[in-house]
């Protein structure tokens, strides 16, 4: 796998990803469209996305705090059963109190990617599970193993929703098969974090946490590790205005694009950023993690700028294909940065704490996002998030140009 030789735990971490993955771009399709069918409007459909983001937010903030003491993989088992509550609600209530209960309490992602405190303890995990070669390259496998099972998940959903409707199925009913299907993957995901845990469960009497780490189970690098995190909440405030599902019922208002060809683009996109992956970690080797998280940011956030305003659907997703090019080989070389900024005591809670502040970011932009697209199609949430990513790159860069990482990621060249 690229140089990079894993433990049984670290196979464990990915086979858990991708099954994870595949159900968040399953369901990334239909989500809007399910809750459009049952009633909900295009206001209300961005205000049930953000109320879902904070609660996974949250979840992840706390479960952070705790993972040093009651171990990340076990949290994670914990955790995987929210993921078959929120398919059975949705999937089954009749009334609205239900539906808002099984999206807001259970593990769902409008995005297609993560959800939940899961890729948040995978990566403190993902570390200690490479037995031999680059961990930076290791974190570029794994987001392979998100982005690839998302863009089969979104593509797989697009093709059944459109099988169901030539075989004469009404679109709610398929819709309601396919939230079913979700929720067992949420059973199969607590049997495998289940024995994650027992694999990495101590022979002897569990160690408290460090004394030195503080109430956000952070040490010597909190500083750093909250001003990462506030500027890594930025650029999850202008993603948010763009996750996949909007994109999706973007380009139907745009468009009248149908749910196969919106399958066949995110698969596109997907597969695209899947494979920047493993470049990325291949320039961040030649010109350290932070130059790769900036330089090829930028361009992106142009194309970005640019999709709303193409006449047609084949001129938008060719300009949305030519980002994904780029946009997502900050990813392994971020996680692989926040992993060697601190500790190894501290990485469950560095991780946790980004990741929830980015996700509470993002779930600010969804309802704005959804109430524009009430309106009309507008360019608006494009120009928002391009134009804040822009801010988000140049800040990053300044702020950190001149950090030397103290626990460098194997073979990548570190500093600017």
């Amino acid at each position: 796998m690229g140089g990079v030789v894993l433990s049984g735990e670290g196979r464990l971490i990915f086979a858990g990803r991708a099954l994870r993955s595949f159900s968040f771009g399953w369901l990334s399709i239909i989500l809007a469209l399910f809750l459009h069918e049952r009633g909900f409007s295009a206001a209300e459909v961005g205000a049930v996305f953000t109320a879902t983001m904070v609660e996974d937010a949250l979840l992840t903030m706390l479960l952070a705090t705790m993972a040093a003491r009651v171990g990340p993989a076990r949290l994670m088992a914990a955790t995987a059963p929210l993921i078959a509550l929120g398919g059975v609600l949705l999937a089954t209530a009749e009334s609205r109190a239900l539906l808002l209960a099984g999206a807001v309490l259970g593990t769902l992602s409008p995005n297609g990617q993560e959800a939940g405190p899961f890729a948040a303890m995978e990566q403190s995990l993902l570390p200690q599970t490479v037995k031999s070669g680059s961990a930076v390259r290791a974190f570029g496998w794994y987001n392979v193993f998100a982005f690839l099972p998302a863009a089969l998940g979104a593509a797989a959903a697009g093709a059944v929703l459109g099988a169901a409707g030539r075989a004469g199925f009404a679109p709610l009913q398929a819709q309601r098969a396919m939230l079913l299907a979700y929720a067992g993957v949420g059973v199969g995901l607590t049997l495998l974090y289940a024995r994650l845990a027992a694999r990495l469960r101590s022979p002897g009497p569990r160690k408290a946490s460090p004394p030195t780490l503080g109430s956000l189970g952070l040490g010597p690098s909190r500083r750093a590790v909250l001003q990462l995190a506030g500027l890594q909440g930025l650029d999850s405030l202008a993603g948010g205005f763009i996750i996949q599902s909007l994109l999706a019922y973007w380009f139907h208002l745009r468009f009248d694009a149908g749910p196969e060809a919106l399958g066949a683009l995110f698969f596109g996109t997907s597969l695209l950023s899947a494979l920047s992956f493993l470049v990325a970690t291949r320039v961040a080797e030649r010109i350290g993690l932070l130059n790769t998280m900036v330089f090829t940011h930028l361009p992106s956030n142009v194309l970005l700028l640019a999709v709303p305003f193409m006449p047609t659907f084949t001129g938008a997703a060719a300009v949305l294909l030519a980002r994904h090019l780029l946009s997502q080989m900050d990813v392994p070389t971020r996680q692989a940065f926040t992993m060697a900024l601190v500790s190894p005591e501290e990485r469950p809670a560095a991780a946790g704490l980004t990741a929830s502040v980015r996700a509470l970011a993002q779930s600010c932009a969804p309802v704005v996002a959804g109430a524009t697209m009430a309106v009309a199609a507008t360019p608006v949430p494009f120009l928002l998030a391009g134009g804040l990513k822009i801010v988000y790159d140049l800040s990053l860069y300044f702020r950190f140009r001149s950090v030397t990482l103290p626990h460098p990621p194997g073979e990548a060249k570190v500093g600017p």
